[in-house]
């Protein structure tokens, strides 16, 4: 099971970067809707939109910081990892068709009770629509080992 593991408390270091990008789809925004159950028109009805002051349907938030969420998960520190807080400040609106980058950047490393800190952005193009802060905790590779959970 360790070959299906992320970064271990061990490997991580400040600085140290990952991202995920993904192209916002109208399917995309209504499975959102449909499984969070946010309806907001102006993620889903264009003739709403169309009279807000973004002129056409955007994104839900909170879809374009679940990309946050995949590169936590999968990537850095990947499997394993669990996720424990999350602040988020929404800068600019997803437009369906939008490619989000999300980019995250360890910046605190606590080896003794193996948490970390990591800076969330998301961006499209070179506009940043997300940012925050995540908390998370990290597997020791001695712990885990311990675990028995390398059979």
């Amino acid at each position: 099971m360790q070959e299906l593991h992320g970064y271990f408390i061990e490997d991580l270091e400040v600085g140290m970067s990952d991202r995920f990008g993904k192209t916002v789809t109208d399917a995309d925004v209504a499975t959102f809707a449909g499984v969070s159950g946010d309806t907001n028109p102006v993620h889903i009805n264009d003739d709403f939109a169309k009279e807000t002051l973004f002129k056409g349907r955007i994104a839900h938030g909170m879809l374009a910081a679940s990309f946050i969420s995949t590169v936590l998960g999968t990537r850095l520190p990947g499997p394993g990892a669990i996720y424990m807080g999350q602040s988020l400040s929404f800068k600019a609106p997803v437009k369906i068709g939008d490619t989000v980058i999300a980019r995250v950047s360890v910046t605190e490393v606590d080896r003794e009770k193996r948490r970390i800190k990591v800076e969330t952005t998301c961006f499209v193009g070179d506009t940043v629509v997300v940012e925050g802060e995540a908390k998370l905790m990290v597997n020791s590779r001695a712990q885990f080992t311990a675990a028995g959970q390398n059979a």
